[in-house]
């Protein structure tokens, strides 16, 4: 070889050598996962590939014959068991469960139950109870099985991560962190975005200043006021107002994407009944690459500032070729504790009368006080019981309502952020002696819009 000869290879011969490693990687890694699913025959673990659990055949059910509501058909030796409920849950070899609606419902109004019962709440624990089997009456055996396929996924995921290798792809990798970006042009760790936001503020330039109206003036006095005393003067404001100044200029942007703002928000909004009581803010924010503005805005939340008014109407035929058009309104008021108030008024009631009157002690014809839970974008509405006036000059106690009733509810956002209609899904009558549920028809209901109220809080 002469002196004038380098032994760096020729750029062209590079991706030959790549894609050389590239087979040698992929050929150790299917050793790997042959080596791990040969000899037994086990349950797919999470993270593994669809091919790996396409390999790796369920075992077969030893089912009697007999009649029962659950049975196991899987022997203690060859895995775990998979139950199945009448009218519950059916679990799948794969780990997964179907449930209707009204089933998911019952089971979170159990979870709830046990809850308050394990917190010697009797009395609330008695309540949910009785409520979770008015929905469905095995909620107590799908409520088991559900908690033991919690159990072992939970067992599942530790014994992949340690034993399992791991068999995700380059690509798919690159395609999840490319989810997740934060503003590198910004000092502060403290502002993180994502999606088209993130790409935004890539072409911000480095030192950001408020820039006058007018060039020939100079900087205007607010670049004298520093950051930190900034951000707190708009932690005290409402997001409306943050997005507003946003709009501002580009050193507002930046500013209103300091994640302390929008934490306060995420952990002032997102408790019970707005999320289940088995729910962390932090299961949320992972669904959201812990980006905090991104999740209060996408995430779905009941608005509790305002009130959701639905606007009906009917024709009736008085006489020959005269009808008779009758509107009503419809009112939904929603409380942090869980409490719903719902009111059905007539066109004399006009809504500028009627939302002001609106609280708890009010005592008029079609007045419901109920309880409201929120599981992912569906509302759930229960014990809706009627609040007669009393007479002054009643000598009797006032009987109970034989009857209470139920909404569900799908909770929507036009535009994105606003969370402010509701579509009917359901409307039921229930007794209250035996808990059956008669459904009511939904000929002329239309959705509930949001309207807010300035002096109602909204946390």
């Amino acid at each position: 070889m002469s002196a004038g000869t380098s032994n760096i290879p020729a750029p062209e011969q590079e991706p030959a050598e790549l894609a050389r490693f590239r087979e040698q990687w992929k050929a150790e890694v299917r050793e790997r996962q042959a080596t791990s699913t040969s000899g037994t025959q086990t349950r797919p673990i999470p993270g593994t590939s669809t091919a790996a659990g396409r390999a790796i055949s369920p075992a077969r059910s030893d089912a009697s014959a007999k009649t029962a509501t659950i049975t196991n058909t899987h022997s203690a030796s060859r895995g775990p068991a998979i139950h199945f409920v009448a009218g519950a849950p059916t679990v799948t070899s794969h780990g997964q469960t179907r449930l209707g609606p009204n089933l998911i419902h019952a089971v979170e109004v159990y979870r709830k139950a046990v809850f308050h019962e394990q917190h010697s709440q009797l009395d609330q624990a008695l309540q949910l109870y009785r409520q979770a089997f008015r929905l469905d009456a095995n909620v107590d055996q799908a409520y088991s099985i559900e908690e033991q396929r919690t159990q072992e996924r939970s067992g599942a995921q530790l014994v992949s991560h340690k034993n399992v290798p791991s068999t995700v792809s380059l690509d798919g990798v690159t395609r999840d962190v490319q989810k997740f970006e934060v503003h590198k042009d910004s000092k502060d760790k403290s502002i993180v975005t994502s999606g088209f936001l993130a790409q935004v503020l890539k072409n911000f330039p480095e030192n950001l200043t408020f820039e006058p109206e007018d060039e020939k003036e100079g900087l205007p006095p607010i670049n004298l006021i520093p950051d930190e005393l900034l951000l707190q003067i708009l932690r005290i404001l409402d997001y409306t107002t943050i997005e507003r100044f946003a709009a501002v200029s580009r050193k507002a942007r930046v500013l209103s994407l300091d994640s302390a703002i929008w934490r306060d928000f995420v952990h002032l909004a997102y408790k019970p009944p707005q999320i289940a009581d088995d729910e962390s803010i932090t299961d949320i924010m992972e669904l959201y690459n812990s980006d905090y503005r991104r999740a209060y805005i996408e995430h779905p939340r009941l608005r509790l500032d305002g009130v959701y008014i639905a606007t009906d109407g009917l024709q009736r035929e008085r006489w020959v070729n005269v009808t008779h058009h009758i509107t009503y309104h419809r009112y939904l008021r929603f409380f942090p504790n869980g409490e719903v108030l719902s009111l059905l008024a007539n066109e004399e009631w006009e809504p500028q009368t009627v939302v002001p009157m609106l609280k708890p002690n009010l005592r008029m014809k079609g007045f419901y006080i109920g309880n409201w839970s929120l599981s992912g974008s569906t509302v759930y509405i229960t014990n809706l019981d009627e609040k007669h006036r009393s007479h002054a000059h009643a000598t009797t106690e006032q009987q109970p309502n034989k009857y209470f009733f139920q909404m569900t509810l799908a909770l929507r956002s036009r535009p994105l952020g606003r969370w402010n209609k509701l579509d009917f899904i359901g409307y039921d009558s229930v007794n209250v002696e035996d808990g059956e549920a008669v459904p009511l028809p939904l000929k002329n209901e239309r959705s509930f819009w949001f309207s807010k109220v300035k002096s109602w809080a909204g946390y």
